[in-house]
C-alpha cells in the first residue's frame, strides 16, 4: 500500500510554523509526525500539500493509496483501522477526514475536506491531533511518552557515569552521550537523550523531556517538562514546556516557557519570553487564518517563532508573541506581538529584510551545520516573502 500524508485546513492554523513545511514535518514529542507514521507503518510516506511546497515535499501516487491527515499522530489501534479501509472509504472524526483509501483519480481530486464524497467510517476512540499551535506544547507530554515507548521497546539504555544523579526509572540514553554531574528526574515523565548529545555539568532536567541527536545543553541549564529539544541545537538558561524543532540555538541565559521555536533560529543572550500576563488573563495571539488576534483560551502561552528567525541580545518578548519566517529582531523595548515574516528591526522602526540578504544569512547559518540551502528551499522562502512582505 502507498501512504500519503495530506494537509487540511489545520495547516493554516499552524502558521508560521508551517509556512516552510507540511504539518507532518513538525516535531511533536521526540519524532516528527511523519517519522511517527513511518515507524508504525514501516513505510516511506509522501505528501499532498501546498503547491509551493511540493517540489521539496513531493507526492508519490500509486494505483491504491491511503491518505492520512498530517495533523494526526498514529497509535496501534488507529493504524489497524486505517489499514483495513476499503476503496473510497474515509475514516472520519467529527468533521475531519483522518484517512481515506483512494485510487489515482481519487487522489488527484482529493481536497481534504468534503467527507460526503466518501463512504464514512466514524472513528470513536481518542486521537492525538494538533489543531492549533499551542496543542504542540500542551500535548507534548503525551507525545513524548508515546515516542519513548516505541523508540525504547526491547532496547537497553547506554550506560552513564556515576557522577550523575538519577531519580526515577524512565531514562533512556542513546550511544555517544557525554554527560557528567547532571541531575535528571524521570519520576514525573520519561527522559530521552539522543545519540551524541552533550549535557554539560550542573544541568538539571525534569521530565517529560527529549533531547534529540547531536544537541547540547550548556552549563547549568534548567529544564522543566514537557519539553523537546530537536536535533543539532544548543540550549542554555531556563526552559519550561516548550519545543525547539531543531537546528536552532538558545544557548545563553534567559527564560522561555510555553513556546515553540522553528528550525534555524537563534535567540540572543538573555532573551526572555513572557508566558503569563500580569493580570493572569487569557492570552491572545496572532492568527494567520483570521488575520487578527484571537484568544487561545490559555493562561500560559509564550513565543511562537517561524523558521530562520533571529533576535538580538536582551530581547523581551511579550506574552503570546508570534514571529514569522526569516525575521531579524533587535533594538530596545518590547517588540510587537505580531512580527511578520522578513521583518528587520523592532517596534515602530520595522523594515523589510532584503530577500537576497536574508538568503545569504540563511546559507551562512546552515553551512555551520554542514548543510546547504537547497534550491527548492530558496523557492519556498521566496514564495513566503512574496506572500507576506505586503503586511509590513
Amino acid at each position: 500500500m502507498n501512504y500519503i500524508l495530506f494537509d487540511d485546513k489545520t495547516r493554516e492554523n499552524l502558521l508560521p510554523l508551517t509556512f516552510t513545511k507540511p504539518t507532518a514535518e513538525l516535531r511533536f514529542g521526540i519524532l516528527s509526525i511523519r517519522e511517527k507514521w513511518e515507524k508504525h507503518l514501516n513505510a516511506k510516506l509522501s505528501y499532498l500539500t501546498e503547491d509551493y511546497l511540493s517540489e521539496k515535499y513531493s507526492l508519490q501516487i500509486e494505483n491504491e493509496n491511503i491518505l492520512i491527515n498530517g495533523s494526526v499522530c498514529p497509535s496501534p489501534q488507529l493504524v489497524s483501522v486505517i489499514s483495513n479501509l476499503q476503496p473510497n472509504q474515509a475514516l472520519v472524526a467529527e468533521t475531519s477526514i483522518i484517512a481515506c483509501h483512494l485510487d489515482k483519480e481519487g487522489v488527484r481530486a482529493f481536497n481534504g475536506q468534503h467527507t460526503s464524497d466518501y463512504q464514512r467510517d466514524e472513528y470513536q476512540s481518542e486521537l492525538l491531533k494538533i489543531s492549533q499551535p499551542w496543542d504542540l506544547f500542551q500535548k507534548n507530554g503525551e507525545a513524548i511518552q508515546q515516542d519513548f515507548d516505541i523508540l525504547t521497546k526491547d532496547r537497553n539504555s547506554a550506560s552513564i557515569s556515576s557522577t550523575n544523579m538519577i531519580l526515577g526509572n524512565d531514562l533512556f540514553v542513546e550511544e555517544g552521550v557525554s554527560m557528567e554531574h547532571v541531575i535528571i528526574n524521570s519520576a514525573k515523565g520519561p527522559v530521552y537523550i539522543g545519540a551524541n548529545v552533550e549535557i554539560m555539568e550542573g544541568s538539571m532536567i525534569r521530565g517529560p523531556f527529549a533531547i534529540c541527536n547531536d544537541s547540547t545543553l550548556k552549563l547549568g541549564t534548567k529544564i522543566y517538562g514537557p519539553t523537546t529539544i530537536g536535533p543539532h541545537s544548543k540550549v542554555g538558561g531556563e526552559i519550561s514546556n516548550s519545543i525547539i524543532m531543531g537546528y536552532s540555538n538558545k544557548a545563553h541565559d534567559g527564560f522561555m516557557g510555553n513556546s515553540l521555536v522553528g528550525e534555524w533560529c537563534n535567540l540572543g543572550a538573555d532573551t526572555n519570553t513572557s508566558n503569563l500576563k500580569n493580570n493572569y488573563g487569557e492570552v491572545k495571539i496572532w492568527s494567520y487564518s483570521s488575520n487578527s488576534f484571537e484568544s487561545t483560551g490559555l493562561q500560559y502561552c509564550g513565543l511562537i517563532m517561524g523558521d530562520h528567525s533571529k533576535c538580538g541580545i536582551n530581547t523581551m518578548f511579550n506574552t503570546g508573541t508570534v514571529v514569522g519566517v526569516n525575521a531579524n529582531i533587535f533594538g530596545s523595548g518590547f517588540p510587537s506581538k505580531h512580527i511578520p515574516s522578513f521583518s528587520w528591526g523592532i517596534s515602530n522602526d520595522v523594515k523589510t529584510f532584503d530577500f537576497d540578504k536574508a538568503i545569504k544569512l540563511a546559507k551562512v547559518v546552515m553551512k555551520r551545520r554542514d548543510i546547504n540551502l537547497e534550491a527548492s528551499e530558496e523557492k519556498i522562502l521566496r514564495e513566503i516573502y512574496n506572500r507576506t512582505v505586503k503586511n509590513h
